[in-house]
């Protein structure tokens, strides 16, 4: 073994390990091994900067303007609204619905997209229904994983696939060439699911009857309970003798003295028999004699605050629901959110919203040293608290997939106005031609894409600034990083190194136990780094081990592609995953319980199928 191929594997090995501790961003990790590759010599300059000029890359950024004209013209919204009129009450009737309805949008937009417009949806399906929706959730997840398996452009393993092929010289993957394995796939979660799959999947979340505003009033002081604020939150008012009178919460600077968050007050003066609605409370808030003020309290505060500053308590009562417009929501952060890596207090959320944050998730479990310090990551949730008229927005503009998603919305939210943009037809022609093109051949899929993408922009479908705020950059820059690692691990020889050991261990039972060979070593890299960068860094030895045993790649190729999608069986193993864990409440091994099984059954299909399909 050479000094470069050690320097390749050590570098390999970091990577991975950086990607599985989730210390630091995948793309900054992926920057990272790529200057470790230039600086070490193990690849040229032009080498390093190849990956970012890449056809995939390219292709992959033009399907997400795609996506994201149906998600702006309200396309995408609109089915999700269609599934909630079609699928009833039943179980399995909402589980074949929704699985034949996330399956398609995930083969045309992102998997992350798809979930993110459908989480809401189901979740009211289940409160709707008397379903815990935690028997809906992990489904939801693995049916948008399987949707990426239905076409070349469902998910980025396929396009590095076709892409390998075609750098080996041979002929790129069709546009339905894997579509079989993802129907079969599809079939089979359908079929384990209406025949009682989901009693491997425990009831996390306690299910409601029907999602009625008592009931809703409910699961927000259920939610204050589990976020540890319930006996926290107070309401005072104020009385002529407080020292706040005339004073801006900006000047009061009770979260600095007092350690207490005012998230709402209520004008009363002393002339009025009852409190005005609830407001929003800004740094430049006005405090009048007689208001109330709902106030969350640091342990111990209360006493003092209230004799410091004259306020007299009033009791929230059993049916004030804190008060009757303000309203409870829990969020979750979304893969592209731009509040990751910052935390609460160095955001605008108040100022942006006119919300509140009262406590902060992760994975489930309570932050509590100084949350509002704690930098926020993907998967991370909020309970945040409002007036009615301040969280409208905060619905409406950011639960289709921006900063964070709203796994519940509230009935006084959820009547809005949902009119597809008179634009949708538009987008909805050109999506369809972008498909029919790439189907029949007559322009490579990244051309097709690009003028699909560029017409969106110039009809209007797809509003630049947007676009620019909400494009995965994080996923463009990781794939265009990562792709020069393939070529060190050419160069050096670390590829042929791999396939030879596969080929040692296996060759001597035939291809079809090298092609198993393959599936389990993509499965369990692609439980622990992105499916994007398993697929990278797999191709090549599928494409040697392919070469040493003198068969054609494509059974090899695909299947790693196959396996690469088949991140079930951990919570990080795919945004997807994580997305759903809060909402369904879910622990760790619930998603091997389930997402092991359904991994052996892709196997299978991949055994007795990708030949069939792809001969050796």
């Amino acid at each position: 073994m050479t000094v470069e191929i050690l320097t390749v594997f050590a570098i390999l090995g970091v990577t991975i390990a950086l990607f599985v501790s989730d210390r630091l961003r995948l793309d900054v990790v992926a920057l990272l091994a790529l200057l470790a590759l230039a600086l070490t010599g193990l690849v040229t300059p032009v080498e390093a900067a190849a990956g970012f000029g890449d056809t995939t890359l390219l292709l992959i950024a033009a399907l997400f303007v795609v996506g994201e004209g149906l998600m702006q013209t309200g396309v995408a919204a609109a089915l999700g609204r269609w599934l909630g009129r079609i699928a009833g009450t039943s179980e399995r009737r909402i589980l074949a619905a929704m699985l034949l309805l996330v399956a398609p949008m995930s083969a045309f937009i992102s998997s992350t997209g798809a979930v993110a417009i459908m989480l809401p949806v189901v979740v009211t399906l289940a409160h709707r229904s008397g379903i815990s929706p935690s028997r809906l959730l992990i489904p939801l997840a693995y049916g948008a994983l399987i949707g990426g398996m239905l076409t070349l452009i469902g998910t980025p393993p396929n396009l590095i696939a076709s892409e390998a092929l075609v750098g080996a010289g041979r002929e790129p993957l069709a546009f339905f060439g894997v579509t079989p394995l993802g129907m079969l796939a599809l079939v089979a979660l359908l079929l384990a699911l209406v025949a009682g799959g989901t009693r491997l999947i425990p009831e996390r979340v306690a299910p409601m009857s029907s999602a009625t505003e008592d009931q809703e009033a409910l699961s927000a002081r259920d939610l204050l309970i589990s976020y540890g604020v319930r006996g926290t939150l107070a309401r005072l008012r104020v009385t002529p003798a407080s020292p706040l009178v005339g004073a801006s919460l900006a000047e009061c600077g009770l979260p600095q003295r007092y350690g207490a968050l005012v998230f709402a007050s209520h004008p009363w003066s002393p002339e009025r028999q009852a409190p005005g609605a609830a407001r929003p409370a800004r740094a430049d808030t006005r405090i009048a004699v007689g208001d109330l003020l709902d106030v969350q309290l640091s342990n111990g505060s209360s006493e003092r605050l209230v004799n410091e500053l004259a306020l007299a308590p009033i009791d929230l009562g059993s049916k004030s629901k804190l008060a009757s417009e303000l309203l409870i929501l829990e969020v979750a952060l979304t893969p592209r959110s731009h509040y990751i890596g910052r935390s609460i207090r160095q955001l605008a959320i108040r100022r942006e919203f006119g919300v509140s944050v009262l406590g902060i998730q992760r994975l489930g479990q309570n932050l509590t040293n100084d949350p509002m310090a704690e930098p926020l990551r993907f998967g991370d949730t909020m309970l945040v608290i409002g007036a009615a008229q301040a969280l409208a927005p905060l619905v409406r503009d950011q639960r289709y997939y921006n900063d964070f998603i709203v796994a519940a919305v509230p009935t006084a939210l959820a009547r809005q106005d949902e009119r597809l943009s008179p634009r949708a037809p538009v987008a909805i022609v050109l999506t369809l031609a972008m498909l029919v093109i790439m189907a029949a051949g007559w322009l490579s899929a990244m051309v097709a894409a690009l003028l699909t993408a560029v017409a969106l922009v110039l009809t209007g479908c797809v509003r630049l600034n947007d676009l620019y705020q909400r494009m995965s950059w994080e996923s463009l820059i990781l794939i265009g990083a990562m792709l020069p690692m393939a070529t060190a691990l050419n160069k050096t020889g670390g590829t042929a190194l791999i396939a030879t050991g596969l080929v040692d261990a296996l060759g001597n039972y035939g291809p079809l136990a090298l092609l198993i060979g393959i599936f389990f070593l993509t499965a369990i890299f692609s439980q622990f780094i992105s499916n994007t960068a398993t697929a990278v860094l797999m191709m090549p030895i599928a494409l040697a081990s392919a070469a040493q045993i003198n068969i054609a790649p494509e059974p090899l190729i695909v299947t790693a592609a196959i396996a690469a999608s088949a991140a079930f069986a951990t919570p990080i193993a795919s945004p997807v995953n994580t997305l759903v864990l809060k909402a369904g409440g879910y622990r760790f091994a619930d998603y091997a319980r389930v997402g092991i099984p359904l991994q052996v059954v892709v196997l299978l299909i991949c055994v007795f199928v990708v030949p069939w399909l792809f001969p050796f």
